[in-house]
């Protein structure tokens, strides 16, 4: 047994217990299913539901809290949360002013989420939709659900809990989130694989001093593979395909993520965020924000993500507005 469990078909469960009794004064769980919810949940307020596989976290229970996600609905490792969890989770939090899914672009999310959105709906619910989609990585046109979504999802979790706690109405929320997403790219590298914990091989591999540029979350297939680079041409790498994708004017302000994989130290997620800000600044953009840390991981794979987040003045305010979700605490 090489991860600390006890059996790997209740780790996730047992991990939900775990969370809930180390936050008991914020943490909830829902009619013991695997569903994290505020531990008060305020009346008349928008609720803001996000989830997806387990094997990301601090994603998605970290930022269950006042200031972000109300419920956070977790499926099996790398696994989508079923549509009873998610049809459950809308109709436990809704408390009349309707409730906004932040979903990310994979196709069994889209599925279960869409499917779950449909039931609650035809309960009298309201219900919207943000789907997600930061991965520069892919085309749309290509032969899949189109681009994944990554570690953006954090600032699009944070800028829409913020506008909900505010007390927006469902559609401002909804708006202010697509407005987030349509604002931030990413891009992300693996350096070494990862294995789910109930598999006896890694679910993909590498050669020594190999990388794969543009991976997925889930270790899908990335944009190429190639030699292990230094800090600085990985960096360059990253912010080009960045920079191809989203217009930053000179002068343009952002906020600045540095997602570590969850197999990467600290050491090199800093090494890594000094590349990619000189890159930034000699291009005269502004990082008002930074972040650096394990944000959204893929259990134990090495690597990281770069994201920017284009930011304007009701941006910069929401994100700086008070959360104080376990993973994500703002003052």
């Amino acid at each position: 047994m090489e991860k600390i469990m006890n059996h790997p078909e209740t780790i996730v469960n047992d991990m939900i217990d775990a969370m809930v009794l180390a936050h008991p004064n914020s943490l909830r769980r829902i009619d013991n299913q695997m569903i994290i919810a505020r531990k008060e949940q305020p009346k008349g307020k928008v609720c803001i539901i996000s989830g997806g596989g387990s094997g990301h976290e601090p994603a998605h229970g970290g930022y269950v809290g006042k200031g972000m996600l109300d419920a956070a609905v977790l499926g099996e490792v790398f696994t989508s949360p079923t549509v009873e969890q998610i049809y459950t989770a809308i109709k436990e939090l809704d408390n009349g002013a309707g409730v906004c899914l932040i979903v990310k672009n994979y196709t069994g999310d889209r599925l279960n989420f869409d499917m779950a959105t449909e039931l609650a709906t035809a309960e009298g619910i309201k219900v919207e939709q943000v789907i997600v989609n930061d991965d520069v990585s892919l085309d749309d046109d290509e032969d899949t659900s189109g681009r994944r979504g990554i570690a953006g999802v954090i600032f699009v979790h944070k800028i829409a809990g913020a506008k909900a706690e505010q007390g927006a109405s469902l559609q401002e929320v909804k708006e202010i989130a697509q407005k987030a997403v349509q604002s931030v790219r990413s891009i992300g590298f693996a350096t070494s694989s990862c294995r789910i914990p109930a598999a006896t091989e890694p679910n993909f591999t590498l050669e020594e001093n190999e990388m794969e540029l543009g991976i997925g979350i889930h270790g899908e297939r990335g944009i190429t593979r190639q030699k292990m680079g230094s800090a600085k041409s990985i960096a360059q790498q990253l912010v080009k395909a960045i920079l191809d994708d989203m217009l930053l004017e000179k002068e343009a302000e952002i906020a600045l993520m540095i997602n570590g994989m969850g197999a990467t130290t600290k050491m090199e997620l800093y090494l890594l965020y000094k590349e990619v800000s000189e890159l930034l600044t000699d291009r005269d953009i502004n990082i008002c924000q930074s972040f650096v840390g394990e944000y959204m991981t893929s259990l134990e794979m090495g690597g990281a993500s770069v994201t920017i987040l284009k930011l304007d003045e009701e941006l910069k305010a929401l994100l700086n507005a008070t959360s104080e979700a376990a993973s994500f605490i703002v003052r």
